[in-house]
């Protein structure tokens, strides 16, 4: 489905001239004359993008940004500014009102369609990052495997998640449980940087799961070293008597006491190095199962699957 575009600009042959290059690039395009029109069709349209004149009869464009920004309908629109004026004042004013980009009259269409096209990739990009940690959600991750799937490259998926994190959660509160998940996402991305480079990814699934994927021989030693560094990072997390005990003592719903062990990492590693995957969902299937058998274990620890298909 094609992203649509609203254009707002109260010089008809500008407009046009937009609205042609944008549809010759199989964008939808819609288009308004002024500030007032702009606000009404981006609410009824909802538009991915926004490209907004700065200079308009009425409602101004550093107006339009604003209230397009104030409006839940329209919050997350992406904006770019068309200005005239190439100081720098103009260029933060637009900036301060809301606007991701703007472009400077008279513009190239291959400039136009260049800054148009990066805006809404990074607004796509902002959209599936976890909003905790930063790092890609869900499609992002799901993409990343099938893309190694696709190109048949070798390749390991290491699941990782925090052991007893509810009871931590219930009893630090969710400030310093979200302080802890931020933490482990840095250890998590070290490790990957280490062991693999810029090839590795990181993505963050949601609550205290995450899942990477390195090169295969990169697995293992990035998982040891994520298991290593937390237990490490875990003293800044408890008070010194939960760690010289080495649990923490809470009561249940029924009032009855309970010595629950300190919050410790599981990764599960599944690997081409034995098998091949077919799809994202078989690979993460294989590094959930691993994940388990890591749980098994006391402490931080991984699990790696050595079977033959």
């Amino acid at each position: 489905m094609p992203e649509t575009i609203l254009v707002v600009d109260d010089d008809p042959d500008i407009a046009r001239f937009v609205e042609v290059n944008l549809r010759s690039a199989g964008y939808d395009v819609a288009v308004a004359g002024d500030g007032e029109e702009a606000l009404e069709k981006a609410a009824e349209l909802r538009p991915d993008l926004v490209l907004l004149d700065v200079m308009m009869p009425r409602i101004d464009g550093f107006e339009v940004a604003q209230r397009l920004r104030k409006n839940p309908q329209t919050a997350n629109t992406s904006i770019i500014m068309l200005t005239a004026k190439a100081l720098s004042a103009d260029k933060v004013t637009g900036l301060q009102s809301g606007a991701d980009d703007y472009i400077i009259k008279p513009f190239d269409p291959i400039e136009l369609l260049a800054r148009v096209k990066g805006t809404l990739r990074r607004a796509k990009e902002m959209r599936n990052l976890s909003p905790l940690t930063g790092l890609p959600g869900n499609i992002r991750i799901q993409e990343e495997i099938e893309r190694q799937v696709r190109e048949d490259r070798p390749f390991a998926v290491l699941y990782s998640d925090l052991d007893n994190f509810k009871t931590y959660n219930d009893q630090k509160g969710f400030v310093r449980g979200d302080r802890l998940i931020q933490a482990t996402a840095r250890i998590i991305q070290d490790a990957v940087v280490e062991f693999d480079g810029a090839e590795g990814f990181v993505g963050h699934v949601g609550g205290d799961d995450f899942v990477a994927v390195v090169g295969t021989e990169a697995a293992e030693p990035a998982a040891k070293k994520i298991c290593e560094a937390f237990d490490l990072l875990r003293a800044e997390f408890y008070d010194p008597e939960d760690l010289e005990r080495g649990f923490v003592r809470m009561e249940d719903r029924r009032g009855v006491e309970q010595d629950i062990p300190l919050v410790s990492v599981s990764v599960g590693i599944a690997t081409t190095a034995k098998r091949g995957f077919a799809h994202y969902g078989e690979a993460v299937a294989v590094a959930t199962e691993m994940k388990q058998f890591a749980k098994r274990q006391a402490g931080s620890s991984y699990a790696v699957d050595r079977r033959m298909p």
